[in-house]
């Protein structure tokens, strides 16, 4: 295998892993919040019903952090076997969040076991509830961490390279680089969001499938009001992100909007083709480009013409962006048209058709989230460390990587396949009615 076919492999391999476990990982990330606020409004409300939304939950959150566990180690793995070069360089630099990020999952994993454990040890819920504050922070602080590693590759500072040697090594500087606020901001904002909207696709789906239960309903009203608030939150954070690409990695912003040339009054490209270096059938919104790049309607956006053709992204993260965005906007409109509507007693809420649309708007927020990380990834192409290492010079020369690549991609379909099973299993054995109907059993058996 040689060099190029190398790369391509390892690439694909990354891509792959990475595309798997963003999906556990946004769960894992957003899932501990949902819960807590479920517990929340339960004991503030004396309501049993949130209160076996958070219990519910949690049984199912522990299945997707075993398959985050597994594949997040994988991921680990690969960076060292696929990238030994970026690892001798920006190990050296960047490992204390790698550090810091395995520290938050323990701490996390231990207060989840005794949360789990202890359901009916405690008298006073608003005691048990304090066990899930650390659960909650930790799955967050693991996303900021391992999100830090993540902006280093863009914006790497904290060292000096000199005759081919590290030295003036900042690790803090490192970690608080240009880019670490707004991406960590928006992936655990957008993680909160996209697991809200995947509770709630499984509420409307259960209404859907006959369960007419007033435990679903208040399931899905909880759920898209948590979504709407953080979908608007992703929107503003998103804002702030074209502005940090406008200011630190311009090459990125203009091939998302292909913006080919540096100009002022810069529309905001969506859609579209290329034809021979032109755009045709997009949609411009015009000034929309230089508002997000700078506030400013006529402000100058630099455009690829600035930059070498070698140090260009490729051109089709534009259909990322579009995506991203795209199904963004779409989630916002439906979850407040939603809310709107339950506060009014909008009809049009509760027929099947809109119960559908948010059935779909659970797997759409995950395919939001897969197209920003690989506009990410792709859109800091062709370097992994930006400006100091190329992707094609940090990659493995081992000709084993196609063979790998077989055998992860068999790893990811078993678990894959084996946790929606387990999860189906686990809630379709134990239907929320019944659930119901036991604990009022034994409730009337405790008061006789």
């Amino acid at each position: 295998m040689g060099n190029e076919e190398a790369v391509f492999f390892s690439r694909i391999l990354t891509e792959t892993t990475l595309s798997f476990h963003i999906i556990y990982a946004t769960i894992g990330v957003g899932i501990p919040l949902m819960i807590m606020i479920a517990q929340w409004v339960g004991i503030k409300k004396n309501d049993e019903h949130y209160i076996l939304l958070a219990r519910r939950w949690a049984r199912g959150f522990v299945i997707t952090v075993a398959v985050g566990v597994v594949t997040g180690t994988a991921i680990g793995l690969q960076l060292s076997l696929l990238w030994p070069n970026f690892m001798e360089l920006a190990g050296n630099v960047i490992a204390l969040p790698l550090f810091m990020e395995t520290f938050a999952f323990f701490f996390e994993a231990i207060f989840l076991g005794i949360y789990l454990y202890t359901w009916d040890r405690f008298e006073n819920q608003k005691k048990h509830l304090l066990l899930l504050i650390p659960v909650a922070i930790g799955a967050s602080f693991s996303a900021v961490f391992i999100t830090i590693v993540n902006a280093f590759m863009n914006a790497p500072q904290g060292f000096d390279i000199v005759n081919g040697e590290l030295i003036n090594i900042n690790p803090l500087l490192a970690m608080f680089n240009p880019a670490m606020p707004t991406k960590v901001a928006h992936v655990v904002v957008t993680s909160y969001m996209t697991a809200a909207f995947v509770l709630a696709s499984v509420a409307a789906f259960r209404l859907l499938k006959g369960s007419n239960h007033v435990y679903h309903k208040k399931a899905l009203y909880l759920t898209m009001k948590v979504g709407l608030v953080f979908s608007v939150a992703a929107a503003i954070i998103g804002d702030f992100s074209g502005k940090y690409l406008a200011e630190y990695q311009p090459e990125k912003l203009a091939a998302a909007e292909w913006h080919f040339e540096t100009e002022g009054n810069a529309p905001l490209i969506l859609y579209g083709v290329l034809d021979d270096g032109e755009v045709k059938y997009a949609i411009k919104i015009p000034f929309a480009l230089s508002i997000l790049a700078h506030s400013n309607p006529t402000a100058e956006v630099i455009g690829l013409d600035e930059f070498a053709e070698e140090d260009t992204p490729p051109l089709y993260i534009h259909y990322l962006f579009d995506t991203m965005v795209t199904i963004g906007i779409w989630m916002t409109v439906l979850s407040g048209v939603f809310w709107l509507g339950t506060k009014l007693r909008w009809k049009m809420v509760t027929r099947r058709w809109f119960r559908w649309l948010i059935v779909f708007g659970g797997p759409l927020s995950i395919l939001a989230i897969e197209a920003g990380w690989w506009m990410a990834e792709v859109g800091r192409q062709p370097w992994i460390l930006r400006g100091i290492l190329r992707t094609q010079d940090a990659a493995t020369t081992s000709g084993q990587v196609s063979t790998m690549l077989i055998l992860f991609c068999l790893l990811y379909l078993v678990l894959g396949v084996g946790s929606v099973v387990v999860l189906r299993r686990m809630f379709r054995k134990n239907p929320v009615e019944r659930e119901i109907e036991d604990r009022e059993m034994e409730k009337g058996g405790d008061m006789l």
